[in-house]
């Protein structure tokens, strides 16, 4: 069993930074991907971004690559979401998610959930 708690979440001006934070416990899948998902008011939950548990490897949706970061530190399990140059449209509620397989970017296929933490991005 794996439990995520999401942190960070806040109001922000376009074009400034924020960073979010991931807690987890539990024994995270070996082979398995820590992914943020976000959900814009009215619209359907949306893959953002995510790191490989045993390789490090990051993949991101073509919406937020270069402009954010996925990254853990081990030693404190954590995993981060570094948001730059933000935009109104990453307003969202962002949530950390886990998933048995590397590379997957579909909701379904992730089967543990955090709280959620909501980013408000304002022009």
């Amino acid at each position: 069993q794996v439990q995520l708690v999401e942190s960070g979440g806040g109001f922000v001006r376009a074009g400034n930074s924020l960073r979010l934070s991931c807690l987890y416990s539990g024994r995270l899948p070996d082979n398995g991907a820590v992914a943020w998902f976000r959900r814009a008011p009215g619209k359907e939950r949306e893959f953002v971004g995510a790191i490989g548990r045993s390789t490090d490897i990051t993949y991101y949706a073509d919406s937020v690559a270069g402009r954010f970061t996925v990254s853990r530190d081990r030693t404190i399990r954590t995993v981060f979401l570094q948001m730059n140059s933000l935009k109104t449209g990453d307003t969202a509620v962002y949530y950390c998610a886990v998933a048995q397989r590397f590379g997957v970017r579909v909701a379904d296929e992730y089967d543990y959930w955090g709280q959620g933490t909501q980013v408000t991005v304002s022009s």
